[in-house]
């Protein structure tokens, strides 16, 4: 059974950093595009950042770009998340989740796995 672990959420005071985690389990995806997620209270789910398959094709949103950095550890099969100056805007629910192809995308519909969050704090 494929999964998808977050981990690395929490609190923290605005303007801190967090560094999430994703392990998947049941099956490597050293060969899928996977990304992120996110779902703020009496919000959608949101795109935050993708990765390709090798790590060589990154996608971001606006409200993300120059402070969260997604990268990939193909060898561990590992998917990380650092996200640096957060806001409080940023809190949320962060998801990762997995495709079934190498090119990213950046809506849900596009991924086929996805695990369960992690949660994120920001205090002001």
């Amino acid at each position: 059974q494929v999964q998808l672990v977050e981990s690395g959420g929490g609190l923290v005071q605005a303007g801190g950093s967090l560094r999430l985690s994703c392990a998947p389990s049941g099956r490597t995806f050293s060969s899928n595009a996977m990304g992120w997620f996110r779902r703020a209270p009496g919000k959608e789910r949101e795109f935050v950042a993708a990765i390709n398959w090798s790590g060589g094709s990154t996608r971001y949103a606006d409200s993300v770009k120059g402070r969260f950095t997604i990268s990939r550890d193909n060898a561990k099969n590992m998917v990380y998340l650092q996200m640096n100056s957060l806001k409080p805007e940023d809190t949320a629910v962060y998801y990762c989740a997995a495709r079934n192809y190498g090119a990213v995308a950046t809506t849900p519909p596009g991924y086929n796995y996805w695990g369960q969050g992690t949660q994120v704090t920001v205090s002001s």
